[in-house]
């Protein structure tokens, strides 16, 4: 019995690997691929486009040298659909409602570019654009803020941990499972900025899922809103950045579903302690050493997992932007500069809009974010050349200097540490000074 409830499993788990699955998703949400049609391999010989995509990616610490057509499997399909040649390299006509578009978001880090394909429907398109856009640092850079300086600190700086915990896991799955991408052709490579990393779970799908259902955790009883419309909220929320990563052609239905999952086994775990760890940070002394011990321990060992790729700038960014607002939260409370509302003003109302409330809002939110971006440009180039001097690495290619672990590991932590803590600590005293709380 156990037996077969095993190899029912894995028969499953294989299925919904299948790269195809993708493909036809795709293919329905009118995307279509531009590759060329090759002959199918002779009788006996395996192609990467059948195999349920449990693959090892080949070329480790770097881009393949086919990776502009993510990860070079032939196929005498187009989309994994046989037949259909639109808009292919042969000249075939586009329909007119058809739009020709490269890959989002070029890496520039490893030069992959993608191939172009074709757009069949826009909305679904920009759609699942902002869907994949919600698990971006550009989002996490405009989302925490605000949380933080317009609506509620508390539930801001938590989320800051439960965001940085989940990216930190997820990453470090990935360089321990060492599955590759899906295979393409058949799928198209809507976005490629991820493409060098292991896709094993989607850690998308994956902060797409800790995000918003932490939020609602810890805003439900705390704020005045009905349980239905939170959850239906989060829920949302989640389902359109999972699906959004089948879209762009970046993960498999298995490692959506798999993130999904991870995500609530990792915030089941999070959620129970977050009170007593957000106490520590606040109130203990020895906080500080225990934050940046931890945290960088943790860096180091995700580090050492494999060659580079850009999973381990983005785990070594969370950890420092978990870093940086810890540390802040523990100045601000220590110098009286956090100043949570008490427990008996719960549960809190939403203020009444009015045009004060709305300018005053926005002052705070362009002139912090605006701070911590230019914090940001300013470490980056003050971090990287120091990084390569003290290392004696040549400070003339960025590209090659960022994939020693030595730069990328220090870079990473100490410029988004101090984002983080510009995030918690600065821009509220900006602020104060004028007299914008």
């Amino acid at each position: 019995m156990a037996t077969d409830f095993v190899k029912t499993f894995v028969q499953m788990c294989n299925y919904l690997q299948d790269p195809c699955h993708v493909a036809r998703f795709q293919y329905i949400c009118g995307v279509k691929g531009t590759f060329p049609v090759k002959p199918s391999q002779p009788d006996g010989g395996d192609s990467e486009t059948n195999c349920p995509g449990l693959r090892k990616r080949v070329h480790q610490g770097g881009p393949s040298p086919d990776a502009g057509v993510g990860n070079g499997a032939a196929a005498p399909r187009v989309n994994g659909l046989p037949g259909d040649v639109t808009g292919g390299p042969g000249g075939a006509p586009v329909e007119p409602d058809t739009t020709r578009a490269k890959p989002l978001r070029r890496n520039s880090l490893t030069g992959d570019v993608g191939q172009e394909f074709l757009i069949q429907n826009k909305f679904l398109f920009y759609l699942f654009t902002f869907g994949t856009e919600l698990g971006n640092e550009m989002f996490f850079i405009v989302f925490f803020p605000f949380l933080f300086w317009n609506i509620d600190a508390l539930v801001s700086r938590r989320l800051i941990v439960v965001w940085a915990w989940n990216l930190f896991v997820g990453q470090s799955t990935k360089d321990m499972v060492r599955w590759s991408r899906p295979a393409s052709p058949p799928v198209v490579k809507v976005e490629v900025f991820y493409n060098s990393e292991y896709s094993m779970p989607s850690t998308h799908a994956m902060t797409g899922t800790a995000i918003p259902f932490c939020l609602f955790m810890l805003t439900y009883g705390r704020w005045q809103y009905t349980f239905l419309f939170g959850f239906c909220v989060a829920l949302s929320w989640s389902v359109l950045v999972c699906v959004s990563r089948v879209y762009m052609g970046m993960h498999s239905i298995l490692e959506v579903i798999t993130g999904f999952l991870y995500s609530l086994l990792i915030l089941a775990f999070f959620h129970p302690i977050l009170d007593k760890i957000d106490n520590f940070y606040m109130t203990n002394h020895f906080a500080p050493l225990v934050i940046i011990v931890s945290h960088v321990s943790l860096g180091l060992v995700a580090f050492s997992l494999d060659s580079w790729s850009t999973s381990r700038g983005d785990t070594a960014q969370a950890l420092g932007t978990g870093v940086g607002a810890a540390i802040a939260t523990y100045v601000n409370y220590q110098l009286g500069l956090l100043l949570d509302p008490p427990l008996s003003s719960l549960p809190l109302t939403l203020p009444t809009i009015s045009t004060n409330l709305v300018a005053l809002s926005l002052l705070r939110f362009l002139i912090g974010v605006a701070v911590i971006l230019v914090t940001r440009m300013v470490m980056k180039a003050v971090t990287i050349p120091f990084l390569c001097r003290l290392f004696g690495l040549p400070s003339d290619d960025v590209r090659q200097a960022r994939q020693h672990m030595k730069v990328e590991l220090p870079y990473r932590y100490i410029v988004y540490s101090v984002v983080g803590f510009s995030c918690v600590c600065v821009g509220p005293l900006i602020f104060r000074i004028f007299n914008l709380v």
